[in-house]
């Protein structure tokens, strides 16, 4: 069994107070959660109002799967425009 965990770290531009940003962070969580079918929750800069840390989790039985599936999640978040990744941390154990 293989474990991935991946921490993105995201700026907000357009949120001016921090009911936009969880609205963005929550609408994103929601997504992924639908889309991807990985455990995630915001783990960083909670008060923050521009600035956000996700954190993910995936597991399987092959590390090729792993690779590939946080290479999607990373794509579909890096696409949406009311977000910018400033920050990546990924490792499968």
């Amino acid at each position: 069994m293989f474990i991935g965990i991946c921490k993105l770290e995201l700026l907000l531009p357009e949120s001016l107070s921090l009911k936009d940003k969880r609205q963005v962070v929550r609408s994103i969580i929601e997504r992924l959660k639908n889309r991807f079918n990985v455990s995630i929750a915001e783990v960083g800069h909670l008060e923050a109002l521009k600035r956000t840390a996700l954190g993910l989790a995936l597991v399987s039985n092959e590390t090729a799967y792993l690779e590939k599936m946080m290479g999607k999640v990373i794509n579909f978040v890096d696409a949406d425009a009311r977000v910018q990744i400033i920050g990546l941390e990924k490792e499968i154990c």
